[in-house]
């Protein structure tokens, strides 16, 4: 009898499922919220836009980075496999760690409890936030657990569903809606060094709005032709959520006003009842619910790809780089990204975690970034994909992201240092399991 074959992830992901995690990775709940925060900082129309169009440049050429990252590392794993490679096993593993305990983990956990608040207030349910949240992300779980297949169809799904409210609201507020005839004079232009510093502090929430392209790449290896489908799907998607994103933004300014925009809370809302009602703000609270669902079941498919890919390299246990031989997925992986979630979603500290990792996340951007200048030194050969313009873009891209650390730094140092503490835990656990390899 010959020994049964070890099951495998498999190849079943094409150029559509990778555009829709793209665009899934992105768009959050943000967009619907974020507009407002950029007009508190900058009073023009005119940059209220432009900073959502400059982020969206940097979006893009951080998306033509990955696309030549994803050509000539189509492995699973995405930028976890871009930083073992260029920077070594430690690097790598303390992205891994990261995202487990903060980033991404954090992040939904915040995501799912802006969708039960809004789901609770659809439904008037006499439940918790925490409990809500953490119900929405078990049931996440348990579908990707499922298959590769199943997870991908309810997030483009979802990917869709979005693309409509957005539509919707950009559509109600130009068309029915109009500019609101009485709203307060705007301020005066500030001088040109503080215009810089107020351009400085609105980019914070666009680029954050912006970020999320990469988990698409942690799926590379169950895709049919990551070289060539991952690529693709990068640029299709950051370009079509610049095109969401600077249209959104237009349509709050123009129809709010920017001083209504800064004093607006809940600036989709604001539009969408302006143009139908209560019955649109019921419409649009709806699609925000749908928008935060969306990037929960984006997290949930991709991200337990990176610890499937430590535990492969034997940095992780060894248990969550088994694979399940009926569905072909990691689900030990999965249930742990499931869980870590839930727990913080439960515990109610998600926000301060957040507010921790702001600048840990975009260190990680440029260090994948000038993993492409590493690449491009060591294999001589040419990728299927190259970056246009290399390397003044990639270097635009590392110095735009390091910029983003700095400000960051800058402006809350002492979060930022309780970010770096939880990174700099993970070296010793890194040790241990180099030391077991």
């Amino acid at each position: 009898m010959t020994a049964q074959a070890e099951p495998r992830l498999v190849r079943r992901l094409g150029l559509f499922d990778a555009t829709m995690l793209v665009m899934g990775g992105i768009v959050g709940a943000g967009i619907f919220l974020n507009p407002a925060e950029v007009a508190r900082a900058v009073s023009s129309p005119f940059w209220i836009v432009a900073v959502w169009l400059i982020g969206g440049a940097i979006a893009i050429t951080g998306a033509f980075v990955y696309a030549e990252l994803a050509a000539r590392r189509p492995e699973v794993g995405g930028q976890y496999a871009y930083l073992r490679d260029a920077w070594g096993p430690m690097p790598a593993f303390l992205y891994g760690w990261s995202l487990l305990l903060v980033i991404q983990s954090g992040g939904m956990a915040a995501v799912a409890i802006t969708f039960a608040r809004y789901f609770l207030e659809l439904t008037n349910w006499p439940a918790a936030d925490g409990a809500v949240a953490a119900a929405v992300l078990a049931l996440l779980t348990l579908i990707n657990c499922l298959s590769v297949r199943a997870g991908a169809t309810v997030q483009s799904l979802l990917m869709v569903l979005k693309i409509g409210a957005i539509a919707a609201l950009v559509l109600a507020g130009l068309m029915l809606a109009g500019p609101e005839a009485a709203r307060p004079a705007t301020a005066p232009e500030p001088p040109p060094l503080g215009m810089l510093a107020a351009i400085g502090a609105a980019m914070t929430p666009v680029m954050f709005a912006y970020g999320g392209w990469q988990t698409a790449s942690f799926v590379a290896g169950e895709m049919r032709d990551p070289r060539r489908d991952l690529a693709r799907g990068l640029l299709f998607g950051v370009i079509g959520v610049v095109t969401l994103y600077a249209a959104v933004a237009f349509t709050c300014a123009y129809v709010l006003g920017p001083a209504g925009l800064a004093d607006s809370q809940v600036p989709a809302c604001d539009v969408m009842r302006l143009a139908l009602g209560e019955t649109g703000a019921t419409l649009i609270a709806l699609g925000i619910a749908i928008s935060a669902l969306g990037f929960l079941s984006q997290g949930m498919l991709t991200t337990p790809r990176v610890y499937f890919a430590m535990a492969e390299d034997r940095l992780f246990f060894r248990r969550f780089a088994e694979v399940n031989a009926k569905t072909h997925v990691p689900v030990f992986a999965i249930l742990l990204q499931g869980a870590a979630a839930c727990l913080i979603a439960l515990s109610g500290t998600y926000g301060q975690i957040l507010s921790y990792v702001v600048s840990v996340d975009f260190i990680w951007f440029a260090l994948t970034g000038a993993a492409l200048l590493v690449f491009r030194c060591r294999d001589r050969e040419k990728a299927s994909f190259e970056v246009p313009g290399h390397p003044f873009t990639t270097l635009f891209f590392i110095a735009a992201c390091l910029v983003t650390v700095i400000g960051t730094i800058w402006h809350h140092p002492a979060n930022s240092a309780v970010g770096f503490l939880i990174l700099l835990a993970g070296v010793p656990a890194c040790l241990y399991w180099l030391r077991k390899r």
